[in-house]
């Protein structure tokens, strides 16, 4: 089984049903079916064969998941990239990732024009929504969505997909370098779906939001190919403003939300919220980032659902662990590994530790990435002996639940102490004026480093002596943060997860112009 399979499955078995709702309009599952395979045929009619690499530029929409595949039906590797990205960083994943075809968004096509004239290999451009204009509609390298779909013969021969072929590159956030791109076969993919699937109970009945980008992983998983799978209706959500989740839940009885920590954050704190708005939710579903413990308690009292938190990154498509239905949950942990998929805490010679210690996480299963795509050397140091080494240091309890301590190189060495992030960012969320916060390493001439917080206030009276008085009285003073900046706002990336990089690059930046 792949994902091709499944939706010709569910589409068989539960074609009347609503695959998605967008802007109030309904398509079945074998509407939808029907899309896939005239825009599959029509990829071929314009050239696109099988192992060809196609990029995704779109944002959540019905071309999005319709575009994605239909490509995959083609034969096509995709790759989804996100719309808001620099000409320069959308020029290199598509030289790097040898994209032969892109489908973008119209609003896009200058840009598109720009990436085609530095990349040869790029051969045509597939424009959503209107119609392109002046010069281009005289360019014979750039259609409409719209063309390519109506072109389509459904009964034209469409090649066989193989478990084991490349069906998504997702290239990372490039934190330590140039992005790297993780290619996901279509067994990954839907065996991660499959497994999240029955993990956390999903069926035909739910009604899942799909508000995350749907070019990262996290959505593509959890809110796409999870319901398509089951049978269950995508209630998509172009972009995340809390008032447009509130009447979405509201008017077609979400059942199931996923999202990060900054989402569940401004819903939390938005003034017009009505807690009768998110009643027919069953399930909140967290990842992405750590979830403070302040924020999940509030959340949950206030909405009277559960958050249950899970754990995954691309390279593992992405769901390793989640917190399970049919057992307490752990506030502060990832959960469990889920079906078919193993987690496991080592020290630096990749030896398992006894619980309670921390190492860093690896991970083996059905999920775990071929590769990284043209890097060899990358992919040999990411996967050992069968392991994918995530980076992420981590410790379990007794009963086999996981908490994710920190990144490895978020790590702050102060005085020969370890202390790591996310811990001073617990006490800094637990108190009252404090809406978020973010906590790095700077270097510092007597204990080599020191940590400098970031943080968003609720009451602008707060000082900085305030807060860091209130730290003192919950942590060792090596962990006391020896500064403290408050911003209106913390830097994210499109999930909503905060860029510790950002803030680095901005305090070195400063430091520089001060010399």
């Amino acid at each position: 089984m792949n994902l091709v399979h499944s939706l010709i499955e569910t589409a068989k078995s539960h074609g009347d049903r609503t695959a998605f709702i967008y802007e109030e309009k309904e398509t079945t599952y074998q509407q939808f079916l029907d899309a896939v395979i005239k825009f599959a045929s029509g990829l071929h009619k314009v050239g696109v064969k099988q192992g060809d690499h196609v990029a995704l530029l779109v944002g959540n929409s019905p071309e999005f998941i319709i575009g994605l595949h239909g490509a995959l039906r083609a034969g096509a590797t995709v790759i989804p990239i996100n719309p808001i990205y620099t000409p320069d960083e959308i020029t290199y994943i598509i030289k790097n990732g040898d994209v032969k075809t892109v489908i973008a968004l119209d609003t896009l096509l200058p840009v598109m024009e720009q990436v085609m004239n530095h990349v040869p290999a790029l051969e045509q451009i597939i424009v959503c929504a209107a119609a392109p204009g002046g010069a281009a509609v005289k360019n014979n390298k750039i259609k409409t969505f719209t063309e390519v779909l109506m072109s389509g013969d459904p009964e034209l021969p469409l090649p066989i997909i193989h478990k084991d072929q490349t069906a998504v590159i997702l290239y990372t956030s490039g934190t330590t370098g140039k992005p790297k791109g993780a290619m996901l076969t279509h067994y990954n993919l839907y065996s991660n779906a499959r497994d999240l699937l029955s993990f956390l109970e999903i069926s035909k009945n739910d009604h899942i939001i799909a508000v995350l980008p749907m070019f990262h992983v996290f959505c593509l998983t959890v809110a796409i190919n999870v319901p398509i799978i089951c049978g269950a209706t995508i209630l998509i959500v172009p972009k995340f403003i809390p008032s447009e989740v509130f009447r979405i839940s509201r008017n077609y009885k979400a059942t199931v939300f996923a999202g990060v920590p900054t989402m569940y954050n401004f819903l939390l704190h938005y003034p017009e919220a009505d807690p009768s708005d998110l009643q027919s939710l069953r399930l909140c579903v967290s990842g992405g980032a750590s979830m403070p413990l302040t924020l999940l308690e509030n959340f949950e009292k206030k909405y009277n659902v559960q958050i249950s938190e899970g754990y995954g990154l691309s390279e593992a498509s992405p769901v390793t662990c989640f917190n399970p239905l049919d057992r307490p949950r752990k506030p502060g942990s990832v959960g469990t590994s889920i079906i078919n998929v193993e987690n496991k805490v080592v020290n630096e010679l990749g030896e398992a530790i006894p619980a309670g210690e921390v190492g860093e996480l690896i991970v083996r299963g059905p999920n775990v990435m071929k590769g990284y795509y043209k890097m060899p050397e990358e992919t040999a140091s990411a996967i050992q002996d069968g392991w994918l080494h995530t980076g992420d240091l981590a410790k379990m309890d007794d009963d086999g639940y996981f908490y994710i301590v920190d990144r490895k190189k978020d790590l702050v060495i102060v005085g020969g102490y370890n202390v790591y992030p996310r811990e001073v960012e617990e006490v800094l969320y637990s108190h009252s004026s404090v809406v978020e916060a973010a906590v790095i390493g700077v270097p510092d001439e007597d204990y080599g480093e020191a940590l400098k917080a970031y943080v968003v206030r609720k009451d602008p009276s707060l000082t900085e002596e305030e807060l860091t008085a209130f730290c003192r009285g919950h942590l060792a003073k090596y962990k006391v943060p020896s500064g403290i900046e408050f911003l209106d706002e913390l830097p994210k990336n499109t999930t909503g997860k905060i860029l510790k990089r950002a803030l680095r690059q901005t305090l070195l930046s400063k430091d520089i112009q001060q010399t």
